[in-house]
């Protein structure tokens, strides 16, 4: 009933066939198990299923057949030996840095982090003993000075929300071997469409699968994928401390795998063209987009990546009353935070993402008042200059 998939499959065919499992109704499309527990023939199956000496499901906190298909197929997209969904993209990174470190414990990350994630290390964690240090994302010597006899773990992203700061992961990945530190990649920006941190040296590839994995606005989801000892111990502290991922969810994000490299390509191709036409508005004092030449990290960006992606962010002349009213006089383009749906969307990071961080962390990381982050959709490109030059008109 299930035949075995032939080995080295393009990664277009794995989006769409990797991870399926029928059931005795042999059906085409993925089932969705919308079920709280299983049932077992007897107690010692339960007891052998609940103790591991015994594959099979138990209760859907830590085992699902959906999530499982979902899982598997992220893992054959990343290059990854397995995968640990969860329940949104913060819960996937509180779930790594929980089974990775202890009190005491010290993490090196960049300092261009997303907002609630930068709160996550540098706060929350601090609260049980796990110290973040913060460095410059592209400059090397600074990710190898922080390390400490301490340091468990390496976070970045790249390109980073919302400069779109691409980091040399090959690099950061050899200081990170040399120093026996996990290194872990939010690969949230680009997905495996785009880049494959793992096969860049990477130890683990988080994701927020609310994103672009989905890729139409409609579940939250997270996944770490990596080796199978770094994922199992992520999958104790899920079974036990609970972030998991819904069925629904995870049967949602699994059909959008199968349209993920479509999607990216098409948003990619139409951000570079909208970042282009932003370089050329006088009311735009700078544009941060990989795909341009003019970007500080294009040719390591074209090194890495396939494209550019599909995030511009630019910085309108005026401060915070012109950005608003650029966001302000949009018809089309939806205000709101979220990122990676078929709609574009434009929001102002300094009141939003990172709204909740220091003023002086935002100035750290290049966040200003006048910065504003979007989200390229499947619209025509066209509509969406009309839409911004309404607000960038003087």
């Amino acid at each position: 009933m299930n035949r075995p998939l032939p080995p080295e499959l393009h990664p277009d065919t794995l989006a769409v066939r990797a991870g399926t499992e029928r059931t005795q109704f042999r059906e085409h499309g993925e089932a969705m198990y919308l079920t709280s527990s299983f049932v077992f023939d007897s107690a010692a199956q339960a007891a052998a299923c609940f103790s591991g000496e015994e594959e099979g499901y138990v209760y859907a906190r830590f085992s699902n057949p959906t999530v499982t298909a979902m899982q598997n197929r992220l893992a054959a997209l990343e290059g990854g030996e397995a995968c640990i969904a969860t329940a949104s993209g913060m819960s996937a990174i509180l779930s790594l840095a929980m089974a990775t470190m202890q009190a005491g414990d010290h993490v090196v990350a960049s300092n261009g982090l997303f907002g609630a994630t930068q709160q996550l290390f540098g706060g929350i964690l601090s609260k049980f003993g796990i110290a973040t240090s913060f460095v410059p994302a592209t400059e090397l010597d600074a990710w190898r000075a922080a390390v400490t006899p301490r340091t468990r773990l390496f976070f970045t992203e790249t390109p980073s929300n919302p400069l779109t700061e691409v980091i040399d992961i090959a690099g950061v990945a050899a200081i990170a071997r040399a120093a026996g530190v996990i290194f872990a990649v939010d690969n949230c920006f680009c997905t495996p469409a785009l880049q494959r941190p793992l096969e860049l040296g990477a130890d683990v590839v988080v994701h927020s699968a609310t994103k672009y994995l989905d890729g139409q606005g409609r579940v939250l989801g997270g996944a770490v994928v990596g080796s199978k000892a770094i994922t199992d111990e992520v999958f104790k502290f899920l079974r036990t401390a609970g972030p998991t991922l819904s069925p629904f969810n995870a049967w949602v994000i699994l059909k959008g795998l199968e349209t993920l490299r479509i999607r990216m390509e098409a948003q990619s191709a139409s951000a570079l063209e909208l970042a282009r036409w932003l370089e050329a508005q006088p009311g735009v004092a700078r544009v941060y987009y990989p795909g341009l030449e003019s970007h500080p990290q294009h040719v390591l960006a074209m090194r890495q990546q396939k494209s550019g992606g599909a995030i511009v962010s630019f910085d309108v002349k005026g401060g915070r009353e012109a950005a608003w009213k650029v966001v302000d006089a949009t018809r089309l383009i939806s205000i709101t935070a979220n990122l990676g749906d078929t709609k574009s969307t434009i929001t102002h990071p300094a009141t939003t993402t990172h709204g909740r961080i220091s003023a002086e962390a935002r100035a750290t990381a290049g966040i200003g008042d006048g910065l504003l982050r979007i989200a390229v959709g499947l619209e025509d490109v066209d509509d969406l200059k009309a839409d911004l030059a309404r607000g960038l008109a003087g």
